[in-house]
């Protein structure tokens, strides 16, 4: 067991040192490009306001869609041009970003624009995504040994293996409730400003990896964010992504033994129904009735 939790505890300590390593690269090959691209978004934005009195209905379209390109790779032209030495793609943004790679959610307004930055990026996905899924499943393994521990501590207890069963699952639904989509809700709530129910709503979509892109944290125009802040997000996912796998494992295995469970019942119902039969009709034979009455008195009207 010593060497089971030693081998997994260096599996985690590697996968991290992979993601940091993964946020610096991504640090060094994207930020000068970022900066540039804000400096020619502010000239733009300053050009327009200049000459605004004689601007064409094309020129106001040609605005439009340049600033929307630009949202959409996550400049923001609020401010002035001295905003340009504040980078998205500071070590908080890159780890964050690194971590949606992995964990394939991918949504979110940061991706790699250079062409250093996008060939890293498909090799760096390659190695990190199955990395990933071992350490999930380390996780998974070691999550599910505390539940194996907690069902012998009620077994010993006289609890019954069903309601054992059924005990975990609550378990962990309640507690990775609370941990992995409650108390980030209220986080969310306080540090972007979304409503408690968008909170839920994120963090669901977020750790099922389905990830819309609808919510994206870090981003709010107007806020201003600890230097931390989407770092710690990126593990909350991490260890979040591991608990709910292991809940629809326990689900699923409820499900499946409750299935079983219903099956054997019928079997058994009609195995006594078909023994019933048998000794009727073993008795109206001895008392001496036709077929056609032992039939009739077997299987009713």
């Amino acid at each position: 067991m010593g060497g089971i939790n030693f081998q997994t505890g260096l599996l985690v300590v590697s996968y991290f040192g992979y993601l940091l390593l993964g946020s610096v690269i991504f640090q060094a090959l994207e930020r000068n490009s970022e900066k540039e691209l804000k400096a020619s978004v502010y000239e733009m934005k300053a050009a327009f306001l200049e000459n605004l009195a004689s601007l064409t209905p094309q020129d106001v379209e040609e605005f439009v869609k340049n600033l929307t390109q630009a949202i959409q790779r996550g400049v923001y032209p609020l401010g002035n041009a001295t905003d340009t030495d504040h980078s998205n793609w500071d070590f908080s943004n890159s780890f964050f970003f690194v971590g949606s790679i992995v964990s394939t959610i991918g949504c979110g307004t940061l991706s790699p624009k250079t062409a250093g930055g996008q060939i890293f990026c498909v090799f760096f996905a390659l190695f990190g995504i199955p990395l990933n899924i071992i350490v999930l499943h380390r996780v998974g393994k070691a999550l599910s040994s505390l539940c194996e521990r907690l069902g012998k501590c009620l077994y010993r207890k006289g609890m019954r293996e069903k309601r054992i069963k059924f005990l975990t699952l609550q378990f962990f639904l309640v507690t990775g409730v609370l941990v992995f989509l409650g108390l980030p809700a209220l986080v969310f709530h306080s540090v972007e400003g979304w409503t408690y129910n968008e909170g839920i709503y994120y963090a669901f979509i977020t750790l099922s990896t389905i990830g819309f892109g609808d919510y994206v944290v870090g981003v709010q125009p107007g806020r201003t964010y600890r230097s931390y802040y989407r770092a710690l997000v990126a593990i909350w996912i991490l260890f979040g992504l591991a608990w709910i796998a292991l809940l629809f494992n326990l689900l699923t295995t409820f499900l499946e033994d409750t299935e079983r469970k219903i099956a054997e019942d019928l079997h058994k119902i009609a195995s006594e129904r078909e023994h019933g039969r048998s000794v009727i009709r073993c008795q109206l034979s001895k008392a001496g009735l036709k077929e056609e009455e032992e039939e009739e008195l077997t299987l009713g009207p």
